[in-house]
């Protein structure tokens, strides 16, 4: 058999069933290998929104998400989403063409060193220059990319190695069991927690994994401990959870700030400091720290961690309650902390989401959009949420009742995932509904892409949030510049008339009292569909200006 049709074997084997890409000219023989393959290929429109899909595919999925482009620009164009799938923490194998190795050491056309590109933005990058090792390069490739923290990798297949005969089988794949948290560091994660006054638990991207989120929020119960959770924590535990204390993430202060201001302990569950820094919630404070992780953590001075428990999430939890169990319960003292003195807080929070949720000026309050969402979008229902603006009102308005529904990038945080995003959340999960959140300047980033949905007939509502400037950037120069900002305004579209020209629903909203119904019919269609709604980002500041003159006492 050629090496490309070997290639194709080895990812079947893999469980491999779509790939997002471009195809080019260097990668024929794998593409006409695919073609006697069950691998759904997914023709798109640019290289970018290839990986982005993959990259939201890997999340979901748990499985590598796959994307593909040729040498050259299409190597480049992945660049930006296979960075965004590596630092937010999703599987994804990228694939790339490469001009025959024997013009590899000359200039040459479109010729450059893709893997030098590639290495410092995901977890392993490698070539291929003898069709022999195919299987283990492939293999070595899922397991990394799969393997906690799962990241990005990439392959490089030339175009002559893949015409070559070879007669090899794909390897066997092989599940590697996660170590063991080590029994003297659940010993003293649990001599902390017994001793805290006012511990809380942040729980980070790493929490999301089923198992753990599982654990998590039995921790919480059996210990009595308030959650917060990053951003990318969104659902680790429920929404309605009395546990739950919600999202943290702005940059200023808000209500969750009072509860780690006075945390004594700070229990982190699968968080990264890029998520949020601890500069913003623990500068100078002294708290101890249990860091609980599939890493160890990473050095900041503002993250002095008493214990590292390195090992697998769920299982360090298991072990923190069964530990718990073994002290305490025996005793009648668990839980050992009283969830009801954090109610409080966890009132006042949610009074403030839905202190515009009856509000109908126009443009658009951020707080009303996002009530509304929230009512249209059923508990197991996925939104994604782009760069901008936009993602800051979400992180802080949108809450979940399930992990995995509120898909932010906030490790990279690159403007143009949500739309192909959504696209990737689609294919990975048909029966549930799909909303992606876009700016209009993001949106604008990966517009083209709507015609992959409509080919397609993808069911993906994409909601633009429209105000004619780069909202978040103008949002963060008034904050440090006394009000101040560059230029940042700019024209869009007929939003109604882009949709019809893709051949699909779309509407400008006009009054605030048409969102519920539009979003309805939105969300009913058949193929995708765009929402455009005017917003009133004047409330930026307004809640920046609030926020800042918090006065509560918990």
């Amino acid at each position: 058999m050629k090496a490309s049709d070997l290639f194709v074997r080895c990812l079947e084997a893999e469980g491999v069933t779509h790939i997002f890409g471009v195809p080019g000219e260097e990668n024929a023989d794998f593409m006409l290998s695919l073609m006697d393959s069950k691998i759904d290929f997914v023709l798109c429109r640019h290289e970018q929104a290839a990986a982005f899909a993959a990259d939201v595919y890997g999340r979901l999925t748990g499985k590598a998400g796959v994307c593909l482009g040729t040498l050259g620009p299409g190597a480049t164009n992945l660049v930006t989403g296979v960075a965004d799938a590596n630092m937010d923490r999703a599987p994804c194998v990228c694939l790339i063409g490469q001009a025959s190795t024997t013009r590899l050491h000359k200039e040459s056309h479109q010729n450059m060193d893709s893997i030098a590109m590639f290495k410092p933005i995901t977890k392993w990058a490698h070539s291929i220059y003898d069709e022999r090792n195919i299987p283990e390069v492939i293999r070595k490739a899922f397991k990394l990319a799969e393997a906690e923290k799962p990241g990005a990798t990439v392959i490089e297949l030339p175009e002559d190695i893949a015409k070559n005969d070879v007669e090899l089988p794909p390897m066997n794949i092989t599940k590697t069991r996660r170590p063991a948290a080590d029994h003297k560091a659940i010993a003293q994660a649990v001599d902390l927690i017994s001793a805290a006054k006012n511990p809380l638990i942040i729980a980070g991207n790493g929490a999301v994994r089923k198992r753990a989120a599982q654990q998590l929020k039995r921790l919480a119960h059996k210990a009595g401990i308030g959650v917060v959770n990053t951003f990318m924590g969104k659902g680790a535990v429920p929404r309605t959870d009395p546990h739950c204390l919600f999202t943290m993430g702005l940059q200023g202060r808000d209500y969750i700030n009072l509860a780690t201001d006075e945390a004594d302990l700070i229990i982190s569950v699968g968080y990264d400091l890029v998520e949020f820094a601890p500069s913003f919630w623990n500068a100078n404070s002294g708290k101890k720290i249990i860091h609980i992780d599939f890493w160890p953590a990473e050095i900041d001075s503002d993250y002095p961690v008493e214990v590292d428990v390195v090992s697998d999430v769920a299982d360090a939890l298991w072990q923190i309650n069964e530990e718990l169990n073994v002290r305490h319960d025996a005793a009648g003292n668990l839980p050992l902390f009283d969830i009801n003195d954090r109610q409080k807080l966890r009132q006042a929070i949610l009074d403030d989401f839905a202190m515009e949720k009856d509000d109908q000026s126009f443009p658009m309050k951020p707080q009303k959009v996002l009530w509304d969402v929230r009512e249209a979008l059923g508990p197991d229902d996925i939104l994604l949420s782009d760069v901008g603006a936009h993602k800051m009102w979400i992180s802080r308005y949108y809450q979940c009742d399930t992990a995995n529904t509120c898909l932010i990038s906030n490790g990279f945080c690159s403007m143009g995932f949500a739309l192909p995003g959504g696209m990737g959340a689609k294919i990975a999960e048909p029966d549930r509904k799909v909303l992606a959140i876009c700016g209009d300047a993001g949106f604008l980033m990966n517009v083209q892409d709507l015609e992959t949905m409509v080919r397609r007939k993808l069911p993906v509502v994409i909601m633009v949030w429209v105000d004619g400037e780069y909202g978040l950037i103008k949002w963060k120069q008034q904050n440090h510049f006394d009000g101040r900002h560059s230029e940042l305004s700019f024209g869009n579209p007929d939003f109604e008339m882009l949709a019809k020209s893709f051949g699909m629903w779309g509407k400008l909203l006009t009054d605030a009292g048409q969102l519920p119904s539009a979003l309805d019919e939105a969300l009913a269609q058949e193929g995708p569909a765009l929402l455009a709604v005017p917003i009133d980002y004047s409330e930026n500041m307004k809640l920046t200006e609030r926020l800042g003159n918090l006065q509560f006492s918990i």
